[in-house]
């Protein structure tokens, strides 16, 4: 049931934005030069890697820059629109093909790359007993302003409470943070996010 929900979310989602990531594609490319879309290396469920698709908001070739992979607020590398998308999270929407692809979940913890999984303590290993998520319980409860452990123990919360009522909560609980824009940065380890 999840997953026929995931598809025909994430289906419907890219039929109704895909205006919008043309838009965005084409702001991108009016910018900066390179390519519109980024990709980057994940850990999903079980431990599988795949490569998250993002639309790019940071000057191409960024992640071989100033502090390479940790991204904080007013960071020169991120571009004028890419500031937009990031606050707005439109740059996420290239996600809802990871949920097609079966790589993650509209709900779940968010993937992080794999020198962050390799740091995992058995039992953080268990954040990758589900999908990942375009959205998740962490994200709703301070997105990034949240120091890095507590993102994890709230994950772990989820997964060990999972319910279609909880993720009802999250996904309501998500148009509130998008719209409000809180927690974009925070130093503590949570921004591993170059796209």
């Amino acid at each position: 049931m999840r997953r026929l929900f995931d598809v025909a979310v994430a289906g419907t989602a890219l039929i109704v934005t895909g205006p919008v990531v043309l838009a965005a594609m084409a702001a991108i490319r009016l910018e900066s030069p390179g390519h519109p879309i980024y990709r980057q290396r994940r850990v999903g469920r079980h431990g599988r890697e795949f490569d998250v698709l993002k639309l790019r908001t940071m000057v191409h070739g960024a992640e071989g820059m100033g502090a390479g992979m940790a991204v904080s607020e007013g960071d020169p590398r991120i571009t004028r629109v890419g500031a937009f998308l990031r606050r707005t999270s439109i740059d996420e929407l290239p996600n809802l093909v990871n949920v097609l692809r079966g790589d993650m979940a509209i709900v779940g913890p968010r993937p992080t790359i794999p020198v962050q999984v390799a740091q995992y303590t058995e039992r953080q290993r268990g954040r990758l007993a589900v999908r990942p998520g375009i959205t998740g319980w962490a994200q709703v409860q301070g997105r990034a302003s949240l120091p890095w452990s507590q993102r994890i123990e709230l994950d772990l919360w989820y997964i060990e409470h999972r319910s279609w009522r909880l993720d009802v909560e999250i996904l309501r609980r998500t148009v509130s943070v998008l719209f409000g824009g809180e927690g974009l940065y925070k130093g503590d380890r949570g921004g591993f996010d170059l796209r």
